[in-house]
């Protein structure tokens, strides 16, 4: 009887153990670089609330979705796109697709180049001017970017056609030569004389400003305007805590961090007035 009261005592210790060990397995984050600030605060938040640790990989989101693709291990996705986590959950690799946050294209501008934004179309058009722009398909920004050549022949025809003839894909792709670690991408590229103008978020105005105040912003005139719309999706089979953290970025909390951050915060109640 002994025998077996110390044997059951044993079972019930290992289970605790596995159950303890589980406890400390962190949340897979896959996410967008453009989230890397506001998403490791989120996280941080989370983790002193709940306990629960969070393992963040931040890169261009349609390669992050072809990494899910392919079957590397993830749990949450944070896109800066609504399409690239749709063709997941259409795959049934995740569960549905929810807006979290908005964002805008704004143009960043060496110091040299004078424009305002009702002159930006024409000094982009310039052939002297050195446009950059992040990677189609690879990276939503560069999508993004070439909306606003689609936009652009509207104003002025062969505006397109000309844009995307010169657009410099300098960043999001996989050869794409990256920043130093913990520099803006984006405010790198204008600094080193890569490009003279940049198609990026809006996001980047604060951590540009701060790292390269020679370096002007310029919101986009409405005719070319371009927003962002960020989706949120679980995949298939992960662990509640995932699902606990999904809900987190979607809490007030989670939303007034992205709000700090720059970004439209997509569950915020509305000011009044």
């Amino acid at each position: 009887m002994r025998r077996a009261s110390v044997a059951g005592l044993l079972l019930m210790a290992a289970i605790a153990t596995v159950h303890a060990a589980r406890a400390q397995e962190p949340v897979l984050l896959h996410a967008a670089g453009s989230l890397r600030a506001a998403l490791t605060e989120v996280a941080q938040a989370f983790t002193a609330a709940s306990g629960i640790p969070v393992k963040p990989a931040f890169g261009a989101s349609g390669l992050l979705r072809e990494r899910i693709e392919k079957g590397e291990r993830a749990e949450v996705f944070a896109s800066s796109d609504l399409g690239n986590p749709l063709a997941l959950a259409q795959a049934a690799r995740t569960g549905p697709v929810v807006l979290f946050a908005r964002n805008e294209l704004c143009a960043f501008l060496r110091q040299e180049i004078e424009a305002v934004p009702q002159t930006l179309l024409e000094r982009m058009l310039d052939p002297a001017v050195r446009l950059g722009t992040s990677t189609p398909r690879a990276d939503p920004s560069g999508d993004y970017a070439f909306k606003v050549f689609a936009r652009a022949e509207a104003v002025q025809p062969g505006a397109r056609a000309a844009l995307e003839a010169k657009a410099l894909q300098l960043t999001g792709g996989p050869a794409s030569t990256p920043a130093p670690d913990g520099v803006n991408t984006y405010g790198h590229k204008l600094a080193s004389g890569e490009a003279d103008i940049f198609l990026a978020y809006c996001t980047n105005v604060a951590p540009i400003a701060k790292e390269q105040p020679g370096i002007r912003h310029l919101r986009l005139p409405p005719e070319l305007a371009v927003g962002a719309d960020y989706g949120l999706t679980v995949t298939s089979g992960a662990s509640p805590d995932a699902w606990r953290f999904a809900m987190f970025i979607l809490s007030r909390d989670g939303q007034e961090i992205l709000a700090r951050h720059g970004f439209a915060a997509s569950t915020l109640p509305r000011e009044a007035g």
